[in-house]
């Protein structure tokens, strides 16, 4: 039954990529090849880093799809009390894959290449490098990439996204072997990627980029770069373990004989030794997208920047200090919980200081609320509701009361849906014109951004209530007690919406690539005329001959 999970979606994906290179090759052959070529074999750093976001957002609908699967089993059929397997044919290993493929997807292929993706772009250029150091190995770390996510997917792992002992370790079949050997590729591009960037922001900086002038984006990827080097490891020696057990009988983790409580404690606290700095090295990028693209359309240097830039370091070392708070109900001492619940309360100081640092910027600025301010603007909101609840989660009496609920997944989904998806939506709208040269639809983009933002609050802030309410996560059914149906329901229909906000997107950044107005301006967020303070003012003006690594830049803060 697990593999009815992918099938279909592979076949899909097979079938529309065969039709659309068919007529493509019928229509304009020797076209495509040399667009091949000139895509397959680049080391340019700003086509790998379009690569990325392109992936990026391709896995984003894949694992959109198993998310829809997902909500429309626990909110739509269950809502009218119908049975899942009878009329979806969700029984509970196929919904263990879903859910499994849903998180390993959207974390992997989805947010760490599109952000990714944006360092590429935009790093050389934000400190005067032609290239990055190792251009080579930037190709091949976005290259082990694709495969990477065609192997997640025949996994067909039904184990959670944790992948937790000894249910990784019992399960039968070869699907999580493929599903380890997916995660190993893809942390060897991580490990390639970060090494770049490190090399590339310390050795390659243009004379006067120093440390205290460069943009908060490059101290945010730098800082990422660290965080991947240190967290990275751990993971790929958990995962190792788990593979050792399964096919050579080790039992590192699985216990030879007697209980196996130790070995999945084990396997807990070096997973979680990598996972949660793996939550801020997918906000990390975001943080300095949106301080990016809040100076330039307030108008104003970005506040505090020597803080702003202090807090991201403060949020590497916190995030190594904090990973037993994911155990709290698993029976450590108590004085250990203790130290990890001040330490995951700390955590919230840096917190506050980028939120009041991004509100101060805005304050008595001069707001083009362009659309890339709006997803900003979402993104400081997103991320302040799923920071708070973090906070409420830290405390020990609390977590053990929510930890196995919905309560968390709304946490979880909050700090990347409402806050990192909107940082990355943000800086699509900001570097669309600058790439492209042309201007997106006006009416489509806010009509993608009002679903993407009802969509988003109204599919996680019922889950707050389920999860006070007592739901369990991590089930394909639920019984019928207090409001559980209703606020499945209301879940859903957020996800639907949500769901057609993002083929808004997708239509209007084709769509306008063609016939988007075009940017006659060098800088398309420059200063707009105060009359037209809701959109883009073109005005004629000479084309600089590499506008696009000019503009990045221009945000940069200055110097203290």
């Amino acid at each position: 039954m697990t593999n009815l999970g992918a099938t279909p979606i592979l076949i899909a994906l097979v079938a529309g990529f065969a039709a659309f290179v068919l007529a493509v090759l019928t229509y304009r052959g020797t076209w495509l090849v040399g667009a091949m070529k000139k895509w397959l074999f680049t080391t340019d750093h700003k086509k790998i880093g379009l690569m990325y976001i392109a992936t990026g957002i391709l896995f984003f609908f894949i694992g959109g799809i198993y998310a829809t699967l997902i909500r429309t089993d626990l909110g739509l059929v269950q809502g009218l009390g119908l049975d899942p397997q009878t009329t979806l044919g969700i029984s509970p290993n196929v919904y263990s894959t879903l859910f499994t493929m849903h998180g390993v997807l959207m974390i992997f292929m989805f947010v760490m290449p599109t952000l990714a993706g944006f360092g590429n772009y935009l790093v050389p250029s934000m400190i005067g490098s032609r290239e990055m150091a190792l251009p080579r190995i930037n190709a091949i770390a976005f290259w082990l990439i694709p495969p990477a996510g065609v192997i997640l997917i025949l996994s067909n792992a039904n184990a959670g996204w944790t992948g937790y002992v000894p249910l990784s370790v019992d399960l039968p079949g070869n699907g999580i072997n493929l599903w380890i050997l997916g995660l190993h590729i893809l942390t060897v591009s991580s490990m390639l990627g970060a090494v770049n960037f490190l090399v590339t922001i310390v050795k390659h900086r243009a004379p006067g980029v120093e440390y205290w002038n460069m943009p908060l984006f490059v101290w945010a990827t730098l800082i990422n770069s660290v965080l991947l080097i240190f967290a990275l490891p751990s993971l790929s020696i958990a995962l190792t373990f788990v593979l050792s057990d399964r096919v050579f009988g080790t039992h590192i983790l699985a216990a030879a004989n007697g209980t196996p409580l130790g070995g999945a404690l084990l396997y807990q606290n070096i997973f979680w030794f990598f996972a949660h700095p793996e939550v801020y090295i997918m906000v990390l990028p975001a943080f300095g997208i949106i301080s990016t693209v809040i100076p330039k359309l307030a108008r104003k240097d970005i506040f505090g920047y020597g803080a702003m830039a202090i807090s991201l370091g403060v949020f590497a070392v916190l995030s190594f200090a904090v990973w037993e708070h994911h155990m709290f109900v698993t029976g450590i001492a108590t004085n250990v919980r203790f130290v990890f619940m001040l330490s995951t309360m700390a955590i919230a100081v840096p917190s506050a200081v980028k939120t009041f640092n991004w509100v101060a910027t805005l304050w008595g600025g001069r707001i083009w609320m362009a659309l890339p301010m709006w997803f900003s603007v979402a993104f400081v909101t997103g991320f302040v509701i799923g920071g708070l609840s973090g906070l409420m989660l830290a405390s020990i009496p609390i977590d053990y009361l929510y930890h196995g609920t919905y309560f968390v997944v709304a946490h979880f989904h909050y700090i990347l849906l409402g806050g990192t998806l909107m940082a990355i939506f943000a800086g699509i709208y900001f570097y669309y014109p600058i790439l492209t040269r042309r201007w997106y639809n006006q009416r489509l983009g806010h009509l993608h951004f009002l679903l993407s933002y009802v969509g988003v609050n109204l599919l996680l802030f019922p889950m707050f209530l389920l999860g006070s309410e007592g739901m369990p996560r991590r089930v394909y059914t639920y019984l019928w007690t207090g409001n559980f149906q209703l606020l499945n329901f209301l879940s859903t229909m957020g996800a639907y919406i949500f769901g057609i906000g993002q083929l808004v997107f997708l239509f209007n950044m084709v769509y306008s690539y063609y016939a988007g107005d075009p940017v006659t301006t060098a800088d398309p967020w420059g200063e707009p005329l105060p009359s037209t303070m809701t959109g883009p003012t073109p005005a004629p003006a000479p084309l600089p001959r590499r506008a696009p690594v000019a503009i990045p830049s221009a945000a940069a803060p200055e110097g203290p």
